[in-house]
């Protein structure tokens, strides 16, 4: 029996109906809480790296293993970075993400980001004159907040067995931030580290929390920091964004190092 035509158009029209459906789904069902798991332990699926070169590379070496996703330059010690974002874009959120980086390296957890990388990142830079869980504008400013460094407590064979701080060469304007004594204290050397971030507003307020313990604020709204422009990050940025982890580039990245992630999630406000 010969189709009518209008069964035959009813066929691609549902195509298209199955798949504007899919591409809105998130990757896995809201949880009770509203929480959204960004990675499914698995595969790289709802992520995908900088389509284009940025300033630090093509893209870098990432993987799905071992119930984390691992990011290292492309080759290893190239010299050769980038990023990995999710595919969808959020705007006032809280999202939450366990880190486990080589020591040495020089990574990043970015928030409201585009694929160039223009950001509003929490710095992982987990190296001698570094700094984790303070804020940096990747790409729009080069605006932080830290108030210290971090360097590394090596042993007789130059392994890390802890951490200390010092001031930071630059001072930024006064905002709520864990001092260096206490960030050594919460923070567990070769181990995972579990961090939260909260942003709402545009120009966002961003805070920062590590193990549970309230890390740094960021207002955008009122910072006045050397770089900053509150009206040029808010049209960059935008609304919305997407979360990405970051391989830096350059030849300070320790050849063969990465870094890890695991349990990614977020919530919505």
């Amino acid at each position: 029996m010969k189709p009518s035509k209008l069964a035959i158009l009813a066929v691609p029209i549902a195509c298209m109906a199955l798949m504007f459906s899919v591409a809105e789904e998130p990757l896995t069902a809201e949880d009770k809480d509203g929480w959204i798991e960004l990675f499914d332990g698995k595969t790289l699926k709802g992520w995908h790296k900088n389509p284009q070169k940025i300033g630090h590379g093509t893209g870098g070496i990432w993987r799905a293993e071992n119930g984390t996703i691992t990011g290292e330059q492309d080759p290893p010690g190239s010299g050769n970075g980038g990023i990995l974002l999710t595919d969808r874009k959020f705007g006032d959120f809280e999202v939450m993400i366990d880190m486990k980086p080589d020591w040495g390296v020089c990574s990043g957890f970015f928030l409201r980001s585009n694929d160039k990388g223009q950001c509003i990142q929490m710095m992982v830079d987990y190296h001698d004159n570094g700094n984790v869980g303070h804020i940096y504008g990747e790409g729009t400013g080069g605006f932080n907040t830290r108030p210290f460094d971090i360097d590394g407590i090596y042993d007789d064979n130059k392994k890390l067995v802890g951490l200390k701080t010092k001031p930071a060469k630059t001072t930024p304007p006064k905002a709520y931030t864990i001092s260096g004594k206490e960030f050594v204290k919460i923070w567990k050397v070769g181990d995972w580290n579990t961090a939260k971030v909260r942003v709402v507003g545009n120009p966002p307020k961003v805070t920062t929390w590590i193990n549970g313990v309230k890390v740094n604020e960021f207002d955008g709204n009122t910072f006045n920091g050397k770089g900053y422009d509150k009206k040029k990050v808010a049209e960059t940025l935008g609304d919305k964004g997407s979360i990405a982890v970051q391989v830096h580039g350059g030849k300070g990245w320790p050849n063969g190092a990465k870094c890890r992630w695991r349990n990614i999630r977020i919530r919505e406000l």
